[in-house]
């Protein structure tokens, strides 16, 4: 059986041990801790300690403020742990499990897929001004950078006959792989929504997914009107 991953693979190098270790004290305190405090709990020497807590905060694991002090006296620095940061993300198994609820239980997972994709297509748009009259080349241009925005990597526009949007990476590629009925229709319905949106005279009529491993073909129609 093979194995699927339930939690989201980070970036972000795990910290080596003694990093580890003062970064689970910060997690653990009920307050913010000075470096005397963490060198005296982790074991370490309050340089090496200081060195750890300034790569924490570097990273983003941690952050460092001014202690707020009520007796005379020179302030310390003192550290805690960011909250963003307390565990591991499992989006794509919450993206697995509602993308396999659309395509099992609703009637027509593939033009509900589309319908969701155009209400976001349209609150993702660059809207024009009223009265702003939005060329073909320009719709294209937002287009681009909505998709940009969301991680397609959009190439330059080819045009053999009606434009194509080269699309080199797909942000969503493990779930469109197993389900590609309901995430293409999804990015689909989300192009016709920003056209829509941007009141340009063109429209996403197809998608080819993975015509190449790192490919998809986002194909346009200008109207003549």
């Amino acid at each position: 059986m093979r194995e699927r991953p339930l939690t989201d693979a980070t970036s972000r190098a795990a910290p080596g041990e003694s990093r580890a270790r003062v970064l689970d004290l910060l997690r653990a305190a009920a307050e913010p801790l000075g470096v005397q405090q963490v060198a005296a709990a982790a074991n370490l020497h309050a340089n090496t300690a200081r060195f750890h807590l300034d790569n924490l905060v570097d990273t983003g694991l941690a952050e460092r403020h001014v202690e707020e002090r009520t007796q005379p006296g020179r302030p310390r620095m003192v550290y805690r742990a960011t909250v963003q940061d307390a565990g591991q993300r499992s989006y794509r198994l919450l993206a697995t499990m509602l993308t396999t609820l659309v395509a099992g239980e609703l009637p027509q997972p593939r033009q509900a897929a589309i319908t969701a994709g155009r209400e976001w297509g349209r609150y993702l748009a660059e809207r024009p001004a009223p009265f702003e009259r939005v060329d073909a080349e320009e719709g294209i241009r937002r287009l681009s950078a909505v998709l940009a925005d969301a991680g397609f990597a959009p190439g330059a526009v080819e045009d053999d006959g009606h434009p194509v949007i080269p699309l080199r990476h797909c942000p969503f590629r493990e779930i469109a792989q197993q389900h590609q009925a309901v995430v293409c229709s999804l990015h689909l319905g989300l192009m016709q929504g920003v056209l829509a949106e941007v009141r340009a005279p063109v429209d996403a009529h197809r998608l080819d997914p993975f015509v190449e491993p790192s490919l998809c073909l986002a194909h346009l129609a200008v109207s003549s009107s």
